[in-house]
């Protein structure tokens, strides 16, 4: 390919460095490890008429739509039919009953956003953040796919791009897992600075592009660098798809310990935090609490369904949990 734009949309752009030796699952995934997940796949629903206990039913007053409906036909009322059905217009114009028939649409498109970015190589006590990010996506576009409906993806990191369009074959499905493995794989601790990470915006956008309408739309981030744009296109996607947001954390984001000194490096340099310092403490406990303050105000204001997913924990058996199911899956790794 020679056009540069064509191979981004398709993640052809980025060669992945292999992570030398075995490769520990909690810090990389593998293309043979996303493809394990399909047996777990099965059970698990990211549409309406979840069970009780799912996020999805309304403790939150959130909302799905679910696949819409096609205009088949308008005929004569028939003994049986649906008073609700009938299209009073065309009824008065005639004088005789007429109801509107109408099919479930089949096909569904649905688009998987799947962080990648350096602030996702973050983990603490079990995987990193884009480990957890990457099964779920997995785990997401098996079921949507063995539902019938169309998946596609994009893959994003802050060097690396991958666009796919929504189809309801298998090729495109492993171009969607490819895409999310290549990506992982290309982070690592020694990774040299880069000038300005990738926006989350950017790849809202192209959502929003994609999805015009009656997408189910899965953001999967921990949606660092949020801003009033953000909320702007979080908001104008959900207006016309089903959009579900899942933001991913480390457990130490939740209460971060006084004490513990972190050293964050951007690849060339690096600085010490000891949360021993009260001020320190205070800015980095406002800092997660305030990223997760804003996803809850999009919650509200939009009734958009929120998984919150943890890297202190296998992926499916949260997973289970969150839906309602039963939480069976793999043990935990060592």
């Amino acid at each position: 390919m020679r056009d540069h734009a064509a191979r981004t949309r398709t993640g052809l752009t980025a060669k992945p460095t292999k992570p030398p030796g075995k490769v520990d699952p909690r810090i990389h995934v593998t293309l043979p490890q996303l493809r394990a997940l399909e047996g777990q796949a099965r059970g698990l629903r990211f549409l309406p008429r979840q069970p009780a206990a799912s996020v999805f039913n309304g403790r939150h007053a959130s909302r799905l739509r679910g696949r819409g409906l096609n205009f088949e036909e308008l005929r004569d009322y028939l003994p049986g039919d649906d008073p609700r059905t009938i299209d009073w217009k065309v009824t008065a114009r005639t004088g005789k009953p007429h109801v509107r028939v109408y099919s479930e649409e089949r096909d569904r498109p649905a688009l998987i956003l799947v962080d990648q970015r350096m602030s996702m190589f973050f983990g603490t006590q079990h995987a990193m953040k884009s480990v957890i990010a990457a099964e779920t996506a997995a785990l997401a576009a098996f079921r949507i796919l063995d539902q019938g409906d169309r998946v596609g993806g994009i893959v994003f990191g802050d060097e690396f791009g991958a666009e796919i369009k929504p189809k309801a074959n298998r090729p495109t499905r492993d171009r969607f897992l490819t895409a999310i493995a290549r990506a992982n794989q290309l982070l690592r601790a020694d990774a040299p600075a880069i000038g300005t990470p990738m926006s989350l915006n950017t790849p809202l956008r192209t959502a929003a592009r994609i999805a015009r309408r009656n997408h189910l739309v899965i953001v999967i981030s921990d949606f660092d660098g949020v801003d009033e744009q953000t909320a702007s296109l979080i908001g104008r996607i959900a207006s016309t798809n089903d959009l579900i947001l899942c933001p991913v954390t480390d457990p130490i984001a939740g209460e971060i310990p006084a004490g513990l000194k972190l050293v964050v490096s951007d690849g060339e340099l690096q600085v010490e935090l000891d949360t021993a310092s009260g001020e320190i403490h205070k800015r980095l406990a406002d800092f997660s609490s305030g990223r997760l303050s804003e996803i809850l105000s999009w919650q509200k204001r939009y009734g958009l369904p929120v998984l919150p997913l943890s890297a202190g924990e296998d992926t499916i058996p949260q997973v289970r949990r969150l839906t309602g199911l039963t939480s069976v899956g793999r043990r935990p790794l060592p």
